[in-house]
């Protein structure tokens, strides 16, 4: 933490001293604009480039650049963007503009210290995005149980502070109707705990259409979502525990076979149900408006049986998971949902989503399909050869 504060200081104070000797009010405040329009462009199209990368990483002549893409992408489109708006502004403004000598002097390190903070900003948040050893570009969460509730913050919570005002500014103006805040909630928190196993060959990134939930087919609902049978147990068939202001919600999730490569290991970090509030005027539409994190804790095991996890605990999906011909292998994740809230998104790793249908009770639940790690399977082994 330490060295990100650090490195969010000295930019901030060399933007705020370079704009002070260098610059002029007009130039700096010119430049703050134009690395707020270059920063907007970089968070609204950075995934639409780096899927044009990942896409292609079956064919890629350099597979290591694939998780990197998101970052590099992140990065390009900004100094491209600053590049080019930079230029046009030194062509409009080769007159010096003098708005006198106090407004000067106060306003030039001021515009230096919020292009400092958006510069800071954009820095630790490409750096989150990368396959680096969780410590770096600082520790959020504890390495050995990460809690999303109590998130570490490096100095002035710049990062915070750009990804913030891109989910009000996006409103949906930028992709596709689809809104920052709706996708991405709490982004800096969702790329640190994507990558919390990163370390030890759990890939960050995914194809896009890795996962799906399942579709409504004809008259009858999608049975995706619902809410379990109060017989639920978990593996020691002890009850599951309640949370206060929340209800246990089954999600059923599928990974793809033809994904298997880069999604078949993950951890429950990098699984997330998006909630909305039941009252909010864009309930219905999942892509829009404002949503908020559920992080899964467990996954069903047997038919009345939960297999609680921490989240940093590595789950593997292998292709002898997959029943004969089957291209997806369907896995029952519990999430505890906000009475006030409905599940409309999944997300998994950093880059694959599947919308999720309305719920369904639990007379109308289908029928479970347990999954059985090989890590759970090799300690009943061991528990039985003991026993």
């Amino acid at each position: 933490m330490l060295i990100a504060n650090l490195v969010v200081l000295l930019i901030v104070l060399g933007c705020a001293a370079y704009q002070y000797l260098k610059g002029t009010l007009l130039k700096s405040f010119a430049t703050v604009i134009i690395a707020v329009c270059a920063s907007t462009v970089a968070f609204a199209y950075f995934e639409l480039l780096a899927n044009v990368f990942i896409s292609r990483s079956d064919n890629n002549r350099f597979p290591a650049i694939v998780p990197w893409a998101q970052p590099l992408s992140l990065a390009l489109l900004f100094v491209l963007t600053f590049a080019i708006l930079q230029t046009a502004a030194a062509n409009l403004l080769r007159q010096p503009v003098d708005l006198g000598q106090l407004p000067e002097r106060i306003g030039r390190p001021i515009c230096g210290i919020f292009l400092g903070l958006i510069l800071s900003g954009l820095l630790l948040t490409a750096l989150a995005m990368a396959p680096l050893p969780i410590k770096y570009p600082y520790t959020r969460f504890d390495e050995n149980r990460p809690d999303p509730e109590k998130p570490a913050k490096a100095l002035f919570n710049t990062e915070g502070f750009v990804t913030g005002w891109f989910s009000l500014l996006s409103k949906g103006s930028f992709s596709g109707k689809a809104s920052f805040a709706a996708l991405h909630p709490d982004f800096i928190t969702q790329l640190f705990l994507n990558r919390h196993k990163a370390a030890d060959g759990v890939s960050i990134v995914t194809s896009s259409n890795a996962i799906e939930v399942p579709k409504r087919q004809g008259q009858a609902k999608a049975a995706a979502a619902w809410i379990p049978s109060e017989s639920l147990k978990d593996s020691h068939e002890r009850p599951i525990p309640g949370k206060t202001g929340n209800t246990l919600t089954m999600v059923r999730v599928g990974i793809k076979k033809n994904a298997v490569d880069s999604a078949g290991k993950f951890t429950l970090s990098q699984l997330r149900l998006i909630c909305k509030q039941k009252a909010s005027p864009d309930a219905q539409n999942p892509l829009t408006g404002k949503g908020r994190n559920i992080y899964p804790l467990g996954y069903l095991k047997a038919r009345n049986q939960l297999q609680l996890k921490r989240l940093d605990d590595p789950i593997e999906v292998k292709r002898s998971d997959f029943d004969g011909a089957a291209t997806v292998r369907w896995l029952d994740f519990a999430f505890y949902v906000p009475n006030d809230s409905v599940p409309v998104l999944v997300e998994f790793k950093q880059n694959s989503i599947a919308e999720v249908p309305p719920l369904v009770s639990a007379e109308e639940a289908p029928a479970p399909v347990p999954f059985v790690d090989q890590s759970d399977r090799q300690k009943e082994t061991r528990a039985k050869s003991k026993g």
